[in-house]
């Protein structure tokens, strides 16, 4: 969870001719599946892909990161430079020690990664669904390790293992001096 205020401000009324004077407005946000699909039902478009947001957009995919109840609408307009670094910081953290080596990826065509299809991951793979509200980056590597976890290892060729039984062989050899 991250936790920001986005400072108070002072902004002219050309209209009123008057200074207004905003207050500050701290916020707690979540990077979420739940954040994710509530964005996706209202633009009805995939949020995770490489296709840039629109500043209204990303306004919006931050209202629905937003667990602090009745946030005036307007204070949104209000986040400063350093409020938008934290939370793509947040957004793009890993949240999680694990790391995965990236493997060969299968040709074909690659299926647009939305909210349901990673729903579908977690019945799938028995996550529980609390892991709902984790970090979505953090939510996507558990699922990863599951799959690979899951996914039997891969089937060598004879050539492979008996290349591999050579070598191991000729080592054995050599560490006990004998001619086989």
């Amino acid at each position: 969870m991250l936790h920001i205020t986005i400072p108070a401000t002072e902004l002219w009324n050309e209209f009123r001719q008057e200074f207004i004077n905003t207050k500050a407005q701290s916020l707690q946000l979540e990077h979420s599946l739940v954040s994710i699909s509530k964005w996706e039902s209202k633009w009805q478009k995939p949020f995770l892909t490489k296709e840039k947001k629109t500043s209204e957009e990303t306004l919006d995919y931050i209202k629905c990161m937003t667990l602090t109840q009745n946030v005036p609408s307007e204070a949104y307009n209000h986040l400063s430079y350093n409020n938008i670094v934290d939370i793509n910081n947040y957004i793009e953290s890993p949240m999680t020690a694990t790391t995965i080596r990236e493997q060969k990826q299968k040709s074909g065509v690659d299926e647009q990664l939305t909210s349901e299809l990673i729903y579908y991951s977690m019945v799938a793979l028995n996550i529980p669904f609390e892991c709902q509200k984790w970090h979505l980056n953090r939510l996507i590597t558990l699922i990863r390790v599951c799959n690979i976890k899951n996914t039997p290892p891969a089937k060598r060729s004879k050539r492979d293992i008996m290349s591999q039984n050579a070598a191991l062989n000729e080592l054995r050899k050599q560490q006990l001096n004998t001619k086989g």
